[in-house]
């Protein structure tokens, strides 16, 4: 056990349920609604803490605690690596925008705040032009510049302005956003990290938060065997009963912010289903969603390339994901004013993230914002008829997903 928890551990935890009396409890019990309202406000009070070198009696405590939800290692985080891609061809709307609807759709994501979980951003980028720019670094680095450029990609997918004479952003009436560094400086990143970067963002009032990240089990077993000396077969299943502690605490983790929604605003959280899959390799295979994507209650997304035939499945995306959206050949920003086109499960999440964001306009101007609605609607939107005959859905599940087209 020690060595499982030897780089520290995360911990969820909320304060405990004070009610009078069971809400189900006989005649005249106040019922669901209070005990609905009760856990929005246990919810109100998530904290995500971080302990180092934990003993056995500080373990045990923890788990006799009513107030803790969860108690994860905290995993090393991971950029779900991008892929390089030949330049884009110019035109007035980047590929990826269009496919999804986003151009034709009278939403441009106004009034809902967005959260980027990622290396940061390079907020002097002329995409970012007019936007509140909210920023807290999780990783030591001081700042949350992006030193790596794959923050501001997916940033500019999400809400960017128009860069080079392209639309680039799904979403560019988005007017806040917050972007939280988790990946990169001195500290590198952990799932302890994500976590508190996800209760910042949601604290902060963001609607949908967007991660392109993932946990990185072959780099942990490789510390386990390389640095602490394990053999093999235990490296490997220890780092897999924290592979499946971490699970439970996002879940936990998604789940209570959705449950806020009584009492603060929705928060629905897409994060990318990862690159680790050779769908043309030989031999070929297929790897499900990864953590923290895999999570239930986590929007996953995978991506999608453009071609003659229709759209296909990216031979590196994992399969098992909730939605699909433009991943292979996607034209956004970069660092230092600039632009790139690349690929990955990475750059189908933002698109998925500012689709999300146009529908949460459209229910917003119909009245409260509910996390369960929401999050059907953009699954409900999914659509098969772009993607080439014979497309497996296990593989992009409920399809491609639409940006709103009217405001009934």
């Amino acid at each position: 056990m020690s060595e499982l928890f030897n780089q520290g551990i995360v911990v969820l935890r909320a304060p405990a349920f004070r009610a009078t009396r069971d809400p189900f409890d006989g005649p005249g019990a106040p019922g669901l609604e209070m005990a609905a309202q009760g856990i929005a406000e246990r919810a109100m009070g998530l904290t995500v803490e971080r302990e180092d070198n934990p003993s056995h009696a500080t373990l045990n405590a923890l788990r006799n605690d009513s107030t803790v939800l969860s108690v994860a290692p905290a995993m090393p985080m991971k950029l779900i690596e991008p892929l390089e891609a030949e330049a884009a061809r110019a035109a007035a709307v980047t590929w990826g925008v269009k496919a999804v609807g986003a151009d034709t759709s009278p939403f441009t994501g106004a009034g809902v705040t967005v959260s980027v979980l990622d290396t940061g951003i390079d907020s002097t980028h002329p995409a970012f032009a007019g936007v509140d720019l909210v920023t807290k670094d999780f990783t030591g680095a001081g700042s949350a510049d992006d030193d790596n450029g794959h923050g501001t990609h997916c940033a500019g997918t999400i809400f960017g302005r128009d860069t080079e004479g392209q639309r680039i952003g799904v979403a560019p009436g988005i007017q806040r956003a917050l972007i939280g560094k988790v990946l990169g400086g001195p500290n590198g990143g952990s799932s302890d990290a994500l976590a508190s970067a996800m209760l910042w963002a949601a604290d902060n009032g963001a609607h949908v938060i967007s991660m392109s990240l993932g946990m990185d089990f072959p780099g942990w077993v490789n510390d386990l065997v390389n640095v602490n000396g394990l053999s093999i077969p235990a490296a490997t299943s220890i780092a897999l009963e924290g592979y499946r502690a971490n699970i439970r605490l996002f879940e936990q983790l998604a789940n209570l912010l959705n449950a806020r929604a009584s009492v603060a605003q929705t928060t629905i959280v897409v994060a990318a289903a990862g690159n680790e899959s050779e769908r043309n390799g030989s031999p070929a295979y297929e790897i499900n969603v990864a953590p923290p994507a895999a999570a239930f209650g986590i929007t996953s997304v995978a991506a999608l390339a453009d071609g003659a035939g229709g759209l296909t499945v990216a031979p590196f995306s994992n399969t098992m994901a909730t939605v699909a959206g433009p991943g292979v050949g996607v034209f956004s920003a970069w660092l230092n004013g600039g632009t790139r086109t690349i690929s990955g499960t990475s750059m189908a999440t933002p698109h998925v993230a500012g689709v999300t964001a146009l529908w949460a306009e459209r229910l917003m101007a119909q009245g409260p914002l509910s996390p369960i609605l929401l999050q059907a609607k953009v699954i409900g939107s999914g659509t098969f008829e772009p993607l080439k005959s014979g497309t497996d859905p296990m593989d992009v599940g409920a399809g491609l997903v639409q940006a709103p087209t009217n405001v009934a």
